[in-house]
């Protein structure tokens, strides 16, 4: 998979490692601005999604529908980069792994959080939901005790509220996450207090 890094300033192999996920129709460029203000001690993989867009740039899925992944392009893009990240930072190696993702990118870190939440050293959910209806893995307790920041704007018009509405019920009441939870007044987009917000957060993990 394409990826734009920002490396550690140490070359410590066993730095944290934060996979960041593009939204649909952006690429592995467009969320540098956000990894540029969190903290320095990680190392940032920034991965451009499998699927072109017509429009331009990229997405992780196929869908029928806006926020509305096909299930079977779902998984295999989900198999797809989970299969990189082995590559990158296997398993057995000591390494913290998180997920970061937006939008379209945050139904993809959610896929592949809860197909394998023991991988994953913690996630930022960002202005998307939980494919739910997808056919990934989503019982009672799949992220027991897995840290998870979950953020939106207020007046995001892009996600579907009822799809919003569906995903933070399961993330409060039925996940078992160690959740946080973040609401602010802008619209589809990560702004500054967010991103403020979310260094904080990861600060208290990999510091």
């Amino acid at each position: 998979m394409i990826a734009v890094w920002r490396r550690p300033p140490r070359n410590d192999s066993h730095a944290p490692l934060v996979l960041v996920l593009h939204g649909r129709g952006a690429d592995e460029h467009d969320l540098l601005p956000v990894i540029e203000r969190l903290p320095a001690g990680p190392a940032y993989a920034s991965v451009r999604a499998p699927i072109a867009v017509e429009d331009g740039g990229f997405t992780w899925f196929e869908n029928r529908g806006i926020a509305r992944p096909i299930g079977k392009s779902l998984r295999a893009s989900a198999d797809l980069l989970r299969g990189w990240l082995d590559e990158i930072a296997p398993p057995a190696a000591a390494r913290p792994c998180y997920l970061i993702g937006f939008s379209a990118g945050m139904m993809m870190a959610g896929a592949v959080l809860l197909a394998d939440p023991q991988r994953f050293a913690g996630a930022v959910l960002l202005s998307g939901a939980l494919a739910l209806d997808s056919g990934i893995a989503a019982e009672p307790g799949r992220l027991l005790g897995v840290p998870v920041f979950y953020a939106r704007g207020s007046l995001d018009d892009v996600i579907p509220l009822d799809l919003v509405r569906r995903t933070q019920l399961y993330l409060r009441e039925h996940s078992g996450a160690e959740l946080t939870v973040r609401e602010y007044a802008h619209g589809h987009t990560i702004a500054v207090p967010e991103i403020r917000d979310i260094a904080a957060w990861l600060s208290e993990r990999v510091a």
